[in-house]
């Protein structure tokens, strides 16, 4: 169910967003959630060539290996 939120922005800002949404030929709020969505996806998620580097890296493999042996078995501190 979708949710209803108010946000305030300066004169400045609006108008920018406003600009960009219309740019689109959607409403201001699809052109806001559709740019937080991608802000979160930008940060929260690994792209392709940075999961590429993770997997190539054994050190740091086996390092997460054995942390979550490590977690699994309650052994160490975590905080």
């Amino acid at each position: 169910m979708s949710k209803t939120v108010t946000l305030r922005l300066n004169d400045e800002v609006y108008k920018k967003f406003r600009g960009l949404a219309e740019h689109d030929n959607r409403p201001l709020s699809n052109f806001i959630e559709t740019a937080a969505l991608r802000f979160i996806e930008a940060n929260e998620y690994v792209d392709e060539f940075e999961m590429a580097e993770i997997r190539g890296n054994q050190g740091l493999n086996r390092s997460i290996k054995s942390g979550l042996g490590d977690a699994k078995t309650k052994r160490g501190r975590f905080a």
